[in-house]
């Protein structure tokens, strides 16, 4: 297996430091446009199997290019959306399977954008899935931790867990603090405005997928190993979109632990028309105001020293047991920030998503994991998944058990 990793950002680099320690791979080429950040994720490494690059992720044409230059068969999108059709297209044209951990954007219902859906995220890819299923070629999409990890643990559920399943709710919070900083978002400040300023998606099995407007049906969530309650909204989410195509529920969505400090920081930014994308004027210079916050906002990838606690990612699954029982549970997967720096160098949110990809691409490579067209993790059989993710790379997941109605532990 060859592995072009698209994006030496924070993500991107955690992948690097997590594939060192393994050997399922011949090589792998870690590209950016900033040809120097791609050199410095290589450089940490000292391993002769990685090598840096320079690409421009949003030109499919040079996506394509790189990709026959270094003859990868696998390659990991590890930058923000909006670059996931050039890269995701450059990939088919080059003849290479391609994996990424968010999917194409969406776009907002022109009438009605807080009750109905419009281009959902991920529509573009999904509208070319027969031709990549008749070139042979494999798109896994969603396959960081959210979407990703949540994915599998849902199909885990529904596979070992539930004869029948009413609600899967994908649950994130975190006690993560970043000493020294006011307002430190610790992942892409890019995607963290377009996932929760835009309205979010929720499935209903006798409705389809619809929308509701920002930061809606608060909920408080107790989250395990000593994060505590933590209130949840909804925000839009790929596993919405991804979950209801492979797995039979009643009802999906998606809530983050956001905190009132943190959606009063988003509401102004929105309020100003500093989340905007749009270009402006300034000075003669068109300007996108969303990659002006995104330049003044602290690099994730850099405050893992300032950060202490944990973050948990999670599927609360609700419904019928196999006897028919009422039953509810939490799957999930938690990371300290000082495990992650102590042992790896990287800070716990880019780690936690980085990591899960790796696993994919080692399933990928040993043939436990197989398929054409544009999938998503819980096409996959998820128990293969979590062993290797338990054992051989030592980040165990959790299991909890939830009153049914009140989703309070029980255990």
């Amino acid at each position: 297996m060859r592995i072009l990793i698209v994006g030496a950002g924070g993500v991107g680099a955690a992948a690097t430091s997590i594939l060192k320690r393994r050997s399922f791979f011949d090589t792998c080429v870690v590209a950016d446009y900033d040809l120097a950040k791609a050199e410095r994720a290589v450089a940490r490494l000292d391993d002769a199997r990685f090598s840096a690059a320079k690409v421009d992720a949003s030109n499919a044409s040079d996506v394509e290019r790189l990709v026959r230059e270094t003859a990868a068969t696998h390659v990991l999108n590890a930058v923000d959306p909006r670059f996931v059709m050039p890269i995701f297209d450059g990939t088919f044209a080059a003849g290479a399977d391609y994996l990424d951990m968010a999917m194409s954007l969406s776009q907002l219902h022109p009438e009605k954008p807080y009750s109905e859906s419009g281009v959902k995220l991920g529509d573009e890819q999904f509208a070319q899935g027969a031709k990549w299923e008749q070139a042979g070629r494999l798109a896994l999409v969603g396959i960081g931790v959210e979407p990703g990890l949540s994915d599998i643990f849902a199909r885990y559920a529904a596979d070992e867990l539930f004869s029948e399943i009413d609600l899967v709710g994908i649950r994130d919070g975190a006690n993560l603090v970043v000493d020294g900083y006011d307002f430190a978002p610790s992942f892409s400040i890019w995607t963290v405005l377009e996932e929760c300023l835009n309205p979010p998606v929720i499935f209903e099995k006798d409705k389809g997928w619809y929308t509701t407007p920002p930061f809606s049906e608060p909920e408080v969530f107790e989250f395990p190993d000593g994060i505590g309650p933590v209130e949840c909204v909804n925000v839009e989410h790929e596993e919405v979109l991804l979950v209801p195509r492979w797995v039979d529920a009643k009802r999906v969505d998606f809530k983050y632990g956001l905190g009132d400090e943190f959606i009063n920081v988003l509401k102004v930014l929105q309020l100003t028309g500093m989340a905007s994308t749009k270009p402006i004027n300034v000075k003669g210079v068109e300007v996108s105001p969303r990659d002006v916050v995104a330049a003044g906002a602290p690099d994730p990838a850099t405050l893992g020293p300032n950060m202490t606690g944990k973050t948990c990612a999670g599927t609360l699954v609700v419904g019928k047991d196999k006897d028919g029982n009422d039953r509810a549970v939490y799957l999930y997967h938690v990371v300290d920030n000082a495990e992650t720096m102590r042992e790896y160098g990287d800070q716990a949110v880019v780690w936690q998503t980085a990591i899960n990809p790796v696993v994919a691409l080692e399933l990928l490579a040993n043939g436990t994991w197989s398929g054409t067209g544009i999938l998503g993790p819980e096409a996959f059989a998820p128990k293969p998944f979590l062993d290797l993710l338990a054992g051989d790379y030592d980040s165990p997941w959790g299991q909890s058990e939830r009153d049914p109605k009140t989703h309070a532990p029980l255990n």
